[in-house]
């Protein structure tokens, strides 16, 4: 039977949100999936957007080629919390980036739900 447990990114310092620093491919790592292929992550990010403006922010799901391993997404200006990714999952030591077109305005926070096969 699968076991579950929450997890902070492992990008994250003591479950605090991640500046998203860079403005070009390779991004911020935001986090480091499970390594091997038994086991699981399910990674949920969101997004704050302190900038008065909206901003482009691209992750880097796994690699940093497109289609497969680029998910675009506008965030608001001044939004809080906005949701980026549902629980989509990842292994095998992969990494998500990410990346924005302005630096240190948008802080990403999230969890991983690790499931142990």
């Amino acid at each position: 039977m699968a076991t579950y447990s929450k997890e902070l990114l492992s990008a994250s310092t003591n479950g605090k949100g991640i500046l998203v620093a860079a403005t070009a491919t390779a991004g911020t790592t935001i986090h480091t999936a499970v390594s091997g292929t038994t086991d699981i992550d399910e990674i949920w990010l969101y997004a704050v957007n302190a900038h008065s403006a909206d901003i482009k922010l691209t992750l880097e799901w796994g690699e940093a080629t497109e289609p497969t391993g680029n998910i675009e997404i506008t965030v608001p200006s001044e939004a809080g919390l906005m949701l980026l990714v549902p629980g989509l999952l990842l292994q095998n030591g992969l990494v998500v980036k990410a990346f924005a077109g302005t630096a240190n305005e948008i802080v990403i926070h999230g969890y991983v739900n690790k499931i142990d096969k």
